[in-house]
């Protein structure tokens, strides 16, 4: 296991690409859900200094917050509502430049400006969301999809 994380400047791609082995590393041996996703939430918060990272994981109709990194979060969402319900309800990832314009958009915070929501999925059926969120508009793009994505493929 990895005990510290090291963080890079430069490009985002790059910054991905450093990370990216570092997180495979803190999962390595670790079979506890929570512990890991505890982990992909302060590795990716302490690499890119973003607003807010966490997952809600499903329970019956709902996503219950779940490890995450940065302020209080909203503790249920119901599928198909807000950006966190969607992504779910849709099974793909979902990028929002700017969430004032998202339909049903559940502000849990008013400083958030832009999203990424990537589902988990495990033998095809969505079984939690991570969320990201950054207080700056249209933050987020396909380097982060393709890498978060890649990301969260790691627990299986």
């Amino acid at each position: 296991m990895a005990e510290d994380l090291h963080i890079i400047t430069g490009s985002k791609s790059a910054q991905y690409e450093a990370l990216f082995p570092q997180i495979k590393a803190l999962l390595a041996g670790e079979s506890d859900l929570t512990a890991n996703l505890a982990n992909i939430a302060a590795a990716l918060k302490e690499q890119f200094l973003w607003w807010w990272v966490g997952f809600y994981l499903v329970k019956g109709e709902e996503l219950v917050l779940g490890p995450f990194q940065g302020p209080v979060a909203c503790t249920r969402i119901r599928k198909g509502r807000g950006v966190c319900g969607s992504s779910w309800a849709e099974g793909k990832t979902l990028i929002v430049p700017d969430v004032e314009k998202f339909p049903g958009h559940i502000a849990c915070s008013s400083l958030s400006r832009s999203e990424i929501v990537v589902p988990l999925f495990r033998d095809g059926i969505v079984w939690g969301v991570l969320d990201v969120d950054s207080e700056h508009p249209d933050h987020y793009d396909e380097i982060d999809r393709e890498w978060l994505e890649k990301i969260v493929a790691l627990l299986g």
